[in-house]
């Protein structure tokens, strides 16, 4: 009886850790919507190219840097596919006769993003509809500004997704643990009176601090002046987009980001 009552105890726990391993299972399985495979040709250059240009591109004794080279950045891509196909007639250069037209269209975008054009590069969801999260459901245009629309209280948000993954991205907008930006770092003052002032800490030296309030007034203090500075390394962005936000809408809002590359060029005159 001891024993059945032991093991009676023991399903309680048993079940709190199936739930906890489950919703850690859950919790992984967000990133897995943007985890991808190996960039389109990849696995083509590996076999047929890599062991004379380099799993970079950049050459070795056998061949030529393919990736670096102003000439070779210069072809078409009806050149590059010519020259895989046919070869190069006094060279090392072998025709990879073999390779499907797909072969060769995938194999030739693969050298460009080894040449840092990342013709790869895939933007998911809808940027429009991510636009739309951006300035509504999302409110990240309270803190961040896109092509001169939104707040100041975060960085400017335009081209901040040209350079990035859309998996570092989603871990930037879903991660539970953040610190403030350089340069956006919160503060509150207390003056002698007892006045608060909270806001973005822009400059401070031994004598003077200088913030900007949370409605956009700057304001310069002198330390003598001060009953207390609190700073706070704690980001304003929130932690809960994973809950607040779907799936969908959330690679809706990635696509936007790594799509709102450039400011709009303002209009010219007609006159």
């Amino acid at each position: 009886m001891a024993l059945l009552r032991n093991s009676i105890c023991l399903l309680p726990l048993a079940c709190v850790a199936l739930l906890a391993f489950a919703h850690a299972q859950q919790d992984n399985s967000w990133e897995d919507d943007f985890k991808t495979g190996p960039p389109p040709g990849q696995r083509t250059f590996t076999t047929n190219c890599s062991g004379c240009h380099g799993l970079d591109g950049r050459g070795s004794e056998k061949a030529p840097n393919i990736a670096t080279n102003p000439t070779v950045q210069r072809f078409s891509d009806a050149q590059l596919q010519e020259v895989i196909h046919n070869g190069v007639a006094g060279t090392g250069m072998p025709a990879f006769h073999s390779l499907t037209p797909a072969q060769l269209h995938s194999l030739v975008g693969y050298i460009h993003v080894l040449q840092g054009k990342d013709a790869a590069r895939a933007i998911p969801g809808n940027a429009k509809k991510g636009q739309e999260v951006f300035f509504g459901k999302g409110e990240c245009s309270t803190c961040h500004t896109v092509s001169g629309r939104g707040g100041f209280l975060g960085p400017d948000l335009t081209g901040y997704g040209s350079s990035k993954s859309s998996a570092e991205i989603l871990n930037s907008i879903v991660t539970k643990s953040r610190t403030a930006s350089s340069g956006f770092k919160s503060v509150v003052v207390t003056t002698h009176d007892g006045s608060r002032v909270p806001g973005i800490l822009r400059n401070e030296d031994n004598f003077s601090l200088q913030l900007q309030g949370e409605d956009g007034t700057f304001y310069f203090l002198e330390r003598a002046a001060l009953q207390d500075v609190t700073y706070s390394d704690q980001s304003r962005m929130p932690t809960d987009y994973a809950e607040k936000l779907s799936r969908g809408e959330i690679n809706d809002l990635i696509g936007y980001l790594m799509a709102a590359t450039s400011a709009p060029k303002p209009k010219q005159s007609s006159k």
